[in-house]
């Protein structure tokens, strides 16, 4: 009998300005207006992990913060850039194992997507494509 691991699932990406104010949150599969209240909810909880593990101090040069926590079925991973942008990112919880590098490779990528978006002049936030 062969048991695989589901794979892992996105759920939300937050982005949050230097001022902690929300960019963008999005959130992927099957959500309403419950599940897009909870994961605002979720990237301004991460903003009081992130200020922490910045006040401890991290490695020069580090902008990936790690696994920040876990709550219900979520597993909340943070960014910060030295612009002091914030990415958060929450996946469902699975029996997968998720490797630093691998989010960190994720990151990076949100990261110079965010940067391509700004350069864009004619991206326009919060309309829709119809």
């Amino acid at each position: 009998m062969s048991t695989s691991a589901r794979p892992t699932r996105l759920n939300a990406i937050a982005y949050i300005s230097s001022q902690n104010h929300p960019i963008l949150v999005r959130t992927f599969g099957n959500s309403g207006a419950q599940d897009d209240l909870k994961y605002h909810y979720v990237a301004h909880t991460s903003l009081d992990v992130i200020e922490e593990r910045v006040a401890m101090g991290s490695k020069l040069g580090e902008c990936y913060l790690g696994h920040l926590y876990s709550m219900e079925d979520l597993a909340v991973y943070g960014w910060i850039a030295p612009s002091k942008l914030k990415i958060i990112v929450a996946l469902a919880l699975t029996d997968a194992v998720i490797k630093d590098q691998d989010m960190a490779t994720l990151f990076k990528a949100l990261h110079v997507a965010y940067h391509q978006s700004l350069s864009n002049p004619f991206l326009r936030l919060g309309v829709s494509p119809d």
